[in-house]
């Protein structure tokens, strides 16, 4: 089920099924003529409108599993929810002091499920871990070790392969804190620690 407020106060308080369809779904964007793209996204009927994107996907005991966040805007009922547990660590941080201040790596990176819509070249690259794919400018990875089409395997020991893997565990950080990324350069493997920087 999906709760939201779609539209304006009217409307508040509606109630949608919200009935999954696939989880682990990636989608393009196309804003200002440039792509990007959400990934490991759980997939639902639920219809998002203004003022109910940002509600809960629940399922029917209550269980907050998702938050929805974008449809697809030429299609009826094809709507997307962030998994919860990526949300876990902001609430947990709001819990506890009241803020969340938002720590970044300074990276666009893809993972293997986003590969589909890349080149050959960079599919051919990567079986496993993130894919860098650029260093953001003037960003906590920019003049360090890390280079554009390293393949980041783990952060901290903990092992990467999605790009919420990654996420889940940048959102547990603060800015200022290092980091230790374990890399592949051809035929290179090395650790690079990296400052974290404020988004």
């Amino acid at each position: 089920m999906q709760f939201g407020n779609p539209i304006g106060f009217e409307f508040r308080r509606t109630v949608t099924s919200g009935i999954i369809s696939a989880k682990n779904r990636t989608i393009k964007i196309e804003e200002e003529d440039k792509s990007s793209y959400m990934t490991d996204l759980i997939q639902t009927d639920a219809t998002i409108n203004p003022g109910n994107s940002g509600g809960p996907l629940v399922y029917p005991n209550g269980d907050v599993i998702g938050i929805n966040t974008i449809k697809i805007s030429s299609a009826e009922g094809i709507g997307f929810a962030v998994p919860i547990n990526i949300i876990k660590p902001i609430i947990e941080s709001f819990k506890q002091t009241g803020s969340f201040d938002e720590a970044t790596i300074g990276i666009y990176a893809y993972d293997k499920e986003v590969a589909p819509y890349l080149s050959d070249n960079v599919i051919n690259k990567f079986t496993k871990g993130i894919y860098v794919a650029q260093i953001t400018t003037n960003g906590p990875s920019d003049n360090t070790d890390l280079k554009e089409s390293d393949i980041i395997t783990s952060i901290d020991d903990i092992e990467l392969n999605t790009m919420n893997d990654l996420r889940e565990y940048i959102y547990t950080k603060r800015p200022n804190e290092n980091v230790t990324l374990k890399i592949i350069r051809g035929k290179i493997n090395k650790d690079i620690v990296i400052t974290l920087g404020r988004k």
